[in-house]
C-alpha cells in the first residue's frame, strides 16, 4: 500500500537513533537498501505481484544482515512491508547456519503470512513471507542465498493471528507450528503467552529474532498501518512482550514492518515502534 516505503524514515524522525543510544548501545545507520523500482504494473489476478522487484531487494538486504551478524552487531531492520522479512531473516539465518546453529523465531503478526501463491487471495507477496522462510512457495522466495528452509518450525512461535486465510490453515497444521492467537492471549494472558514462545524459540542454540509487524497492535494503538484487524496487542502487552525477550538476552536480531506515515495521526505508530524497540533492547521501567 501506498505509504509504507515511508516508514523506516518515519521511525528515524521519531527518535529512533537516540533513543537506542540512550541504552548505551553504538548505533551505525546504514541506511536504506536501494529498492528496484517496478517497470510494470501487475496485471488483474496476477499471483506474485512485483516478484522480480522482492526478489532483488531480498537479495541485497539478506547479504546487509549477514554481513552485520559477521560482523558482531545487532541488525535492527526496519520496513516497508513484511516481504523484507524473506531477506532480512535469510542473512541472519545464514550467518548462524555457517557456524552450524540453528536459529529461533518469534514473529508477531495479525496475519499469519503463510500463502503461497497457491493459496493467496491477493497475490502480495507481503503475505507470504513466513511460508517462504519454512519452505513453501516459488524459489525466488524460498531459496535466497541459495538455501531453504531457514528456520525450523519447531523454533518457530507466532504470535497475535486473528486473520487467517484458509489456505493458510491447512499449511499451518501441516507443519505444525505453534500459533499463539489473540484468543489464546486473552485467555491466558500475554506473560504466560510470551513466556512459551521464548521457551520455543530459545530452544534454538543459536537464540532467537524478532520480527514485528505494527498491525499485531490494536489499530487503537497503533493507526499507522495499511492491514489494520481489530482486536490487537495492547499497548501494555505489546511491551511487556518486548520486556520479557529483553531480559533473556538470547535476542539476536529485531526487526519492525509496515509503518505507514500516511495513515498514522501525528507519527503515532511510528513513536510507539521507537518505545518497543527501545523495550526489547533493555529499556526498564525502573
Amino acid at each position: 500500500m501506498l505509504g509504507v516505503e515511508l516508514g523506516p524514515a518515519a521511525i528515524r524522525v521519531a527518535g529512533l537513533v537516540s533513543g537506542i543510544a540512550s541504552l548505551g548501545y553504538e548505533v551505525n545507520d546504514r541506511g536504506d537498501v536501494r529498492v528496484e523500482r517496478p517497470r510494470t504494473y501487475p496485471r488483474e489476478g496476477e499471483k506474485l505481484k512485483y516478484l522480480n522487484e522482492v526478489f532483488a531487494t531480498c537479495s541485497a538486504l539478506a547479504t546487509e544482515t549477514e554481513n552485520i551478524v559477521e560482523a558482531g552487531e545487532i541488525p535492527l531492520t526496519l520496513g516497508g512491508d513484511h516481504s523484507i522479512a524473506i531477506g532480512s531473516l535469510s542473512g541472519i539465518t545464514n550467518a548462524f547456519r555457517k557456524r552450524d546453529q540453528p536459529l529461533g523465531l518469534i514473529y508477531l503478526d495479525a496475519h499469519a503470512d503463510m500463502n503461497t501463491e497457491e493459496t493467496t487471495p491477493s497475490g502480495n507477496i507481503h503475505g507470504m513471507p513466513l511460508a517462504a522462510l519454512l519452505g513453501h512457495g516459488v524459489r525466488e522466495l524460498t531459496n535466497v542465498l541459495g538455501f531453504s528452509p531457514k528456520i525450523d518450525p519447531k523454533h518457530l512461535v507466532h504470535i497475535g493471528a486473528r486473520d487467517i486465510d484458509p489456505g493458510e490453515r491447512a499449511l499451518i497444521h501441516q507443519l505444525g507450528i505453534r500459533f499463539i492467537t489473540m484468543r489464546d492471549i486473552d485467555e491466558r494472558g500475554m506473560s504466560a503467552c510470551i513466556d512459551e514462545a521464548i521457551h520455543i524459540a530459545s530452544a534454538a542454540n543459536a537464540g532467537y529474532s524478532v520480527t514485528f509487524d505494527v498491525d499485531a497492535l490494536d489499530p487503537g494503538d497503533a493507526p499507522g498501518s495499511g492491514t489494520l484487524v481489530r482486536g490487537g496487542l495492547t499497548y501494555r502487552e505489546a511491551h511487556l512482550a518486548m520486556e520479557m525477550i529483553a531480559d533473556t538476552n538470547r535476542l539476536v536480531s529485531l526487526e519492525l514492518v509496515e509503518v505507514n506515515p500516511v495513515l498514522d495521526h501525528m507519527n503515532t505508530t511510528a513513536a510507539l515502534g521507537v518505545e518497543l524497540i527501545q523495550s526489547a533492547l533493555g529499556k526498564k521501567i525502573l
